[in-house]
């Protein structure tokens, strides 16, 4: 077994403020394989912008703005994670949702 030591004692990570969480199922159960690049991108961009419940407002042309994409790749990957059903969206409110049992 690996024992891990910190390296770096003075840069130890702390929660402040809001927090972002990946779960680690979305490694060990195949999520994060099954994303493109750009989809990938916008799913880690809506995990660190939404609230505890996993809402946001940006718009599409502000996202892609901020992850340097053309707005129909940050469109093309809404549609790809709506339908992998990893987010909702209803036209202005984006929600990241809670993994489905398996990547679709």
């Amino acid at each position: 077994m690996i024992r891990k030591q910190l390296l770096r004692t003075d840069r130890v990570r702390k929660i402040n403020g809001s927090f972002g969480f990946i779960p680690h199922r979305f490694l060990t159960d195949g999520f994060l394989g099954s994303l493109s690049p750009h989809e990938l991108l916008l799913y880690f961009f809506l995990i660190l912008v939404s609230d505890k419940n996993g809402l946001s407002f940006y718009k599409e042309t502000t996202i892609s703005q901020l992850l340097h994409m053309q707005t129909t790749m940050v469109i093309n990957a809404r549609r790809a994670l709506v339908e992998k059903e990893l987010i909702a969206y209803d036209g202005t409110l984006f929600q990241v949702l809670e993994l489905p049992e398996k990547p679709l």
